[in-house]
């Protein structure tokens, strides 16, 4: 039978999780605005298209099977066996196919420049997929510590390889051989970490378990990918490959201190949720508390950096990339509004709600891009952030309100809660922007803004955490104690 994790068990591994996620955001603070500034948007435009269509095949590849895998109560060998060679036959398909329709592809997505390296990428779809298993059986433990160094390994090593290709002129091939040397470095680790060997045991019927919660999840994670994908390939067949590559930029700029918070949270939640079960006050206890924190932690991350993108973008990408501030200001406000929404999908997946998964990321996805392609053909790529920046505010609403109607709280009381350091968040960046703009004639230098800001940022929301958010404060100093208390001496 599956272990019951408590608060606890889960803290400590989202803890590791998140240790491995600012260690690879330390890293990526680094050396994408170097890469930024050595490369070309046209450039980051071809890999970023390429690589979505890569992203695309290898979770249909994964058909969901190691998600149901972490939901089984038990470990049983064969199974495991099963999926993995039923997950790398997949993966190979897929890359067959990718290799020998990547002419057209390339076309249809209006980057035809980008053909020879959809063939090469094609290679990442394998490497990925076989290492799903062995990350599954991590999960499972809930031994997250041993993935987050391998996660940092592979990130660290990756972008140092980028960053030296990218001096010694080799150009797009710098962020190809970050890819490759990621996804092969993590694989190695995997094993290692997990201790398992693949063995030749193929049993067909030990899939068909696994199938019906597999295709709901299946369904909705291709559902999200489009959501967060779409807007790069209409944006690129619309808007060109310059568009796609300001927008790729900014985008990965935006979406470190998700890839900290959010990955890390996600990849231990919806284990953990899996095994609560019946147990609805525990279970929605766990799901409050995530949230608040989680919230807490985000959402002053993403609006500071809405309030500061003009500076940021100077400082961090340099002068030729400055025209694009506002994508990036846009792009964080975007990701600031669906912030309390970060642990309802380990908790509709984890908690068997695969239907109202699949329903709600289908929605979002048909939403963004429909809205994405309407602002780019009457717009600009700015129109395009505004339009996503609506989208995702419906997102709150729909997302809450499925949640809170299934763990049956009240959906006013509920969103107050969950959203609560977002309002004050909010209401930080704004202020800093007042301030900003009333000190622009004293703050002639983007550096002293971006530290004005982050110190007025800081104060401001500091003290509106204090007066808000009292309860959640002395939950966790208390939660921190009795973490003090029961280790050993």
């Amino acid at each position: 039978m599956a272990p019951i994790h408590g608060v606890k068990t889960i803290t400590t591994n989202v803890g590791w999780s998140v240790l491995s996620k600012t260690a690879t955001f330390g890293l990526k603070f680094v050396t994408v605005p170097i890469l930024a500034r050595l490369l070309t948007p046209s450039e980051f435009g071809t890999v970023a298209v390429a690589l979505t269509v890569v992203q695309f095949l290898t979770m249909i590849g994964g058909a969901g099977l190691t998600s149901a895998l972490i939901m089984r109560p038990e470990e049983d060998v064969d199974t495991v066996h099963t999926v993995f060679w039923a997950n790398l036959g997949m993966a190979l398909a897929m890359s067959v196919a990718l290799y020998l329709a990547a002419a057209p592809l390339a076309v249809l997505m209006g980057a035809p420049q980008s053909a020879y390296l959809l063939q090469i990428m094609a290679l990442l779809i394998p490497i990925q997929l076989s290492g799903d298993v062995a990350y599954c059986l991590l999960a499972r433990r809930m031994n997250f510590s041993k993935d987050a160094m391998w996660s940092t390994i592979s990130e660290s090593l990756a972008a140092i390889v980028a960053v030296l290709m990218a001096f010694a002129g080799f150009g797009i091939w710098a962020l190809v051989a970050q890819l490759f040397a990621a996804a092969l470095i993590r694989l190695a680790g995997l094993y290692s970490a997990s201790a398992y060997v693949p063995r030749l045991v193929m049993r067909p019927r030990k899939l068909t378990p696994l199938l019906a919660f597999s295709s709901g999840v299946m369904g909705s994670e291709i559902a999200n990918f489009l959501t967060f994908q779409s807007p790069m390939i209409v944006i690129a067949r619309l808007l060109g490959l310059a568009d796609a590559g300001a927008y790729s930029v900014a985008n990965r700029f935006a979406s470190i201190p998700n890839q900290v918070v959010l990955t890390a949270v996600m990849g231990v939640l919806f284990p953990a949720f899996s095994v609560m079960g019946q147990d609805r006050k525990r279970r929605s206890d766990a799901l409050m508390l995530s949230t608040q924190v989680t919230t807490v932690i985000l959402a002053p991350m993403m609006f500071g950096l809405w309030a500061v993108a003009q500076p940021a973008m100077l400082v961090i990408f340099g002068s030729n990339w400055a025209h694009a501030w506002p994508v990036l200001g846009l792009l964080a406000l975007s990701k600031a509004i669906v912030t309390p929404c970060s642990t309802f999908i380990p908790y509709l997946k984890g908690t068997g709600h695969g239907h109202i998964l699949f329903w709600s990321a289908v929605i979002r996805a048909v939403a963004t891009t429909a809205a994405i392609a309407l602002a780019c053909l009457w717009g600009t790529l700015v129109d395009a952030m505004v339009a996503l920046c609506v989208v995702n505010a419906l997102t709150l609403l729909g997302y809450s309100w499925a949640v809170f109607r299934i763990d049956d709280i009240p959906f006013l009381r509920g969103l107050l809660i969950s959203s609560r350091s977002m309002i004050n968040a909010l209401v930080m960046a704004v202020t800093v922007r007042l301030a900003l703009a009333a000190l622009s004639a004293h703050l002639a230098n983007p550096y002293i803004e971006i530290l004005v800001g982050a110190a007025v940022g800081g104060l401001v929301y500091g003290l509106l955490l204090l007066v808000s958010e009292r309860a959640l404060l002395r939950k966790l100093v208390g939660l921190l104690r009795n973490r003090k208390q029961a280790l050993p001496v």
